[in-house]
């Protein structure tokens, strides 16, 4: 998305470049309460001035202010910058962020910078750059406090000191054996109420019991986690225990507000943009939406199909065509509602696949009580309809109508729901069942069920 420019300081930024006031620069880099108010004005700079201003800063104002830049403005700063400072630089951002941006940039430019930063530094990059990008592993941070268990509470708060400037949350402590097996967690908060307890050591007071993932996880299983504990970091380990980072919260919730809007695209019948909606090509955009709308214009022509061939039957009581739309909406309303309930269960992990037998019960339950509820309002629709027309049977009317608004709607929520459970069941993406394509299989559904019920009380339809 384009961003709107804060031009208010651009003005004095650019005459303080000109002028090479390093100091006045500096002072802008501190001055504001965030370092995201200092972002904000810098976006109208080009890439070489945001350089030249961020080398006026403290080295961690620097990183603070640069990780709220624009996400394009950033890789354009990298693509274009001096390969020696970029490479020194990005030892300073957290390890997670500065993967994502060497895996954005063009392979030469990546490889050169990488030669430039420092040889630890790498080593963490190349081995975080193994993991799939939808995985525990791409997204965590080894930039971890860690402590022994026989420390004092004291000794514990001096190690904490040493290693806080280097840490991307200093909330939780690990604690760790001599070959970095984890063996527990201790708040900082509790380290602090147990200054006045000099008899004690850590091993007393941290917690053992803990709630672990491996790097090779979905990231999405690190976002349930976090949100089923209330923890602000999960550490990640290895098959022997061995700690290896962190998730911390804030990379949840870019996973949380990621999947959202991957899911809400699906769910309208458009494959997920890489891009925001403003920045993706308009050829992209129709690719995007052009495949699934001819998947979805396939699946209307086979619900037309179905009423043509029953054309021949239709011709004899023609006051049937009247209720198809009506017949078709609700099975197709009453099947989305069931997708979206299901799906939404699914991603927030408050059901599982193999609660099939459950969902199916209560669908089953849920779709008659909601048939029954639309058979009555279709027998008050069929009384009104039949006296404005008294040709039509009102008789029959009442009878076809309802009994078809049941089943179809029974047929639509078991439907609904099922979709999704099948697809997360064979590894697939549940909201795939989006709602364009759980109505199109429900109309042709709904047509076929009201036909038959139509020609069981019209023997004479045959």
């Amino acid at each position: 998305m384009t961003p709107m420019i804060n031009t208010l300081y651009l003005p004095e930024l650019r005459e303080m470049l000109a002028n090479n006031d390093t100091q006045g620069l500096k002072e802008f880099c501190e001055a504001l309460h965030h370092p995201y108010q200092t972002a904000e004005f810098m976006e109208g700079l080009t890439a070489k001035e945001c350089w030249d201003v961020l080398r006026c800063a403290d080295m961690s104002d620097r990183v603070d202010i640069f990780l709220y830049l624009p996400w394009e403005k950033q890789v354009e700063m990298f693509e274009t910058g001096d390969p020696k400072e970029a490479g020194e630089f990005i030892a300073f951002l957290p390890p997670d962020d500065r993967v994502d941006l060497l895996n954005e940039l063009p392979d030469e430019i990546s490889e050169r910078i990488m030669q430039m930063t420092p040889e630890e530094d790498r080593h963490d990059i190349q081995r975080l750059s193994q993991y799939d990008e939808n995985t525990v592993g791409a997204i965590m941070t080894t930039a971890v406090a860690k402590i022994t268990e026989n420390l004092t509470p004291r000794e514990a708060v001096e190690a904490a000191k040493k290693q806080a400037e280097e840490m991307e949350t200093i909330y939780y402590l690990y604690v760790v054996d001599e070959e970095d097996h984890l063996r527990g967690l201790l708040t900082f908060r509790e380290l602090i109420c147990s200054l006045g307890k000099p008899d004690i050591k850590v091993s007393d007071i941290m917690e053992r019991n803990l709630i672990t993932i491996k790097p090779t996880e979905d990231r999405e299983e690190a976002s349930m986690l976090v949100a089923k504990y209330d923890v602000l970091a999960l550490p990640v380990v290895d098959d022997e225990y061995h700690l290896i980072g962190i998730i911390t919260h804030d990379d949840v919730m870019d996973v949380v507000l990621d999947e959202a809007e991957e899911d809400a695209q699906i769910a309208a019948g458009v494959s997920p943009l890489e891009d925001d909606y403003l920045d993706s090509p308009i050829h992209t955009i129709v690719w995007k939406r052009g495949m699934w709308l001819v998947i979805l214009f396939i699946g209307a022509f086979l619900t037309a199909f179905t009423l043509n061939s029953y054309d021949e039957q239709l011709s004899k009581c023609i006051w049937l065509v009247i209720f198809v739309p009506m017949i078709v909406s609700a099975g197709g309303n009453s099947g989305n509602q069931s997708a979206t309930l299901v799906i939404t269960s699914l991603t927030n992990g408050s059901i599982h696949p193999y609660d099939v037998l459950k969902v199916l019960r209560r669908e089953i339950l849920i779709g008659l009580s909601l048939g029954c509820i639309l058979g009555l309002v279709g027998i008050v629709y069929s009384l009104g309809y039949s006296s404005v027309n008294p040709g039509v049977p009102w008789y029959q009317v009442c009878v076809i109508l309802p009994t078809t608004l049941i089943l179809v709607v029974l047929c639509g929520s078991v439907i609904g729901a099922m979709l999704p459970l099948f697809f997360s069941k064979i590894g697939l993406d549940p909201a795939l069942m989006s709602n364009p394509f759980v109505a199109g299989i429900i109309d042709v559904m709904g047509l076929v069920i009201y036909l038959h019920v139509a020609f069981f009380f019209l023997p004479g339809l045959h």
